[in-house]
């Protein structure tokens, strides 16, 4: 088997189940496998697997392992040559990973290949490609240094561009792709850190192999960051721990900059809980459908019957216009790139999956998201 995709969800089951319409698509044509581990969530998510997937195979916990744990859990059911890892809350496009798997991106030292991430507005995720955040990378970081000039965004790897590919040497946890036989050689996730820093711990351990890692942005992935967390108290007492989990494994401090690095994750950490704040949703003032079903009005007549509002055809840049996309009529890539394409300040996108009954999508790269299902 060449690929198994780990999908470890909590509570997300509406973008669950977009999600995995995503990778089924993205798999045809690939001897591959989905793997869905659940950390004993509470809306269903289950239920809709087994009545929906039932082929697919569906790992049950008892409780929130956290998120490496449970991804290992995952891997050690998976078959693939490869694995990927990937977050509930994304879209992949039908041929994100033909183009990833392609023999010419992989060599005895390839360790993890990530791709471009856009948010739910379709702008850029920065944290797609990253440097290792040693003591001065984060201190940069914490201070927004980094954004004065490339030499002082090793944070953001801003060597390289959104749209070039190169090597880096930290990807983010909601989707990478490496070879299973790496990822059990290094031990996979540490179950020590129960989330936040796993990525740039498993990251960084490659590169300790002698790997290199690689930002591969001839494919674009959704990602609607946030989504799987509240950003409370709790959120905030783990991200300090995974911070300082990291550093203090992985490197030699001073007393002086333990202090200093706690007062600086204790800052992120608050900065973090503050956009993750929900807000006062704004009610866009047009709505525009994107398809290309040649029974359009019908189609729009039972959108305005079970979401309650009015569609238009006129296009304004001033008044907040919301653009729902068809994905029974467009593909997953075609919605990625029209959303990348089409991103302007007074613009939302909510996706209507196929063969589903309900949108989803997210407002800014902070929003936690948001689900209209249909009447019953």
């Amino acid at each position: 088997m060449q690929l198994s995709v780990i999908i470890l969800n909590y509570n997300v089951r509406y973008f669950l189940e977009h999600c995995v319409l995503s990778v089924q698509k993205a798999l045809e044509g690939i001897d591959g496998e989905i793997i869905v581990v659940d950390n004993n969530s509470s809306d269903a998510s289950c239920v809709m697997m087994q009545q929906k997937f039932p082929s697919i195979k569906l790992i049950t916990n008892k409780e929130n392992l956290g998120f490496p744990k449970g991804n290992n859990i995952g891997v050690a059911a998976a078959k693939g040559e490869f694995l990927c890892i990937l977050n509930p809350d994304t879209v992949v496009a039908e041929d994100t990973f033909s183009k990833i798997l392609n023999p010419k991106n992989w060599s005895s030292n390839t360790g993890i290949i990530g791709c471009k991430l856009i948010d739910g507005t379709g702008n850029f995720l920065p944290e797609s490609k990253r440097g290792v955040p040693t003591p001065w990378v984060a201190f940069t970081k914490i201070f927004g240094l980094y954004k004065f000039s490339n030499s002082l965004g090793k944070y953001y790897a801003l060597h390289l561009s959104e749209n070039e590919s190169g090597k880096v040497d930290i990807l983010v946890g909601a989707f990478m792709v490496m070879q299973r036989k790496l990822y059990n050689k290094i031990g996979g996730f540490d179950e020590n850190c129960f989330m936040y820093s796993d990525d740039i711990d498993l990251s960084y351990r490659v590169l300790q192999e002698g790997k290199h890692n690689y930002y591969f942005h001839e494919t674009t992935v959704i990602h609607y960051k946030g989504e799987s967390t509240i950003r409370d108290g709790k959120y905030m007492k783990r991200f300090q721990e995974a911070m300082n989990f990291f550093y203090i494994k992985h490197f030699k401090v001073s007393i002086f900059f333990k202090g200093f690095m706690k007062i600086g994750i204790v800052l992120f950490s608050i900065v973090k809980r503050f956009q993750g704040k929900i807000k006062e949703k704004v009610q866009p003032e047009n709505y525009v459908l994107v398809t290309e079903n040649s029974n359009k009005s019908q189609l729009i007549n039972a959108l305005e019957e079970n979401l309650n509002v009015k569609f238009t055809e006129t296009i304004s840049d001033v008044n907040r216009t919301e653009f729902i996309i068809d994905l029974n009529t467009i593909s997953f890539k075609k919605a990625i790139h029209w959303m990348e394409n089409n991103k302007k300040k007074n613009y939302t996108f909510k996706l209507l999956p196929p063969n589903s009954n309900f949108i989803l999508g997210s407002n800014s790269s902070n929003d936690r998201g948001e689900v209209k299902a249909f009447k019953e």
